[in-house]
């Protein structure tokens, strides 16, 4: 007994024609996780002490370098705050060694002021006699000189009787002189020799008569000058300005 084989026609129907291996499709596989939540939970948290830690040791930095700055501007300021306390010192030690200088300037300065109010008005009387020697004329002898000083503001030049003249202007004192002369012209030439010298105004003659010495005809006058400011030597008013 023979077999029926299978229906050729039915074998084509049923038949899937086979595909190429290279064009063939891959399907996407999906993901299953088959860790348990605890362990995925316990990850996170390893991660987030991980972060936590990293955010310390920048804090610890921070912290560690801001504190290493402070100690060292504690340590700059109390190497200033040392030196200022040596100069300190130091000045302190100098100002008490020339606190003895100060006091000597001190002595000194007095003692000028004391001399220049002692001597403030010096008339050096060897120069003008010096000067006046000079300038007396030939024909002229003087035979007396009598000088005063009175100061700033004191009264006029004196007159021939004692009391001071109210036409002549007051200066720090006066000078009168006596003497003899050939002729009345020869008194104008010495009124006009005194009236140059320095410190030396309001120059004119009191009296001025004819005399005799032996059979020499002579003139006998008296002449008289005010003394200004200008007479005054001022050495010792240099000595304390400079």
């Amino acid at each position: 007994m023979t077999l029926p084989g299978p229906n050729v026609a039915d074998a084509n129907v049923n038949a899937v024609p086979a595909q190429p291996v290279g064009t063939a499709k891959t399907g996407t596989l999906a993901v299953v996780n088959l860790l348990p939540p605890e362990i995925h939970e316990a990850a996170k948290f390893r991660r987030l002490q991980f972060a936590l830690a990293g955010v310390g040791v920048a804090a610890v930095a921070v912290v560690g370098a801001l504190t290493y700055q402070a100690h060292h501007s504690v340590a700059a300021a109390k190497t200033e705050l040392a030196q200022a306390q040596a100069q300190q010192t130091s000045l302190q030690s100098q100002v008490s060694g020339l606190r003895s200088v100060s006091q000597v300037y001190a002595q000194v300065a007095g003692k000028q002021a004391m001399l220049t109010r002692a001597m403030g008005n010096e008339i050096r009387w060897s120069y003008y006699l010096t000067d006046l020697s000079l300038r007396v004329p030939s024909n002229v002898w003087l035979t007396n000189i009598t000088a005063n000083e009175t100061g700033p503001g004191g009264v006029g030049a004196p007159t021939p009787g004692g009391l001071p003249s109210p036409l002549v202007q007051s200066g720090i004192g006066t000078v009168a002189f006596s003497g003899v002369a050939f002729s009345h012209d020869d008194v104008a030439t010495w009124l006009d020799a005194l009236a140059k010298e320095k410190g030396f105004t309001q120059v004119y003659f009191s009296s001025s008569t004819k005399g005799l010495i032996g059979p020499r005809p002579v003139v006998n006058f008296v002449s008289q000058a005010t003394l200004s400011a200008a007479a005054l030597s001022g050495r010792y008013l240099n000595a304390v300005e400079g």
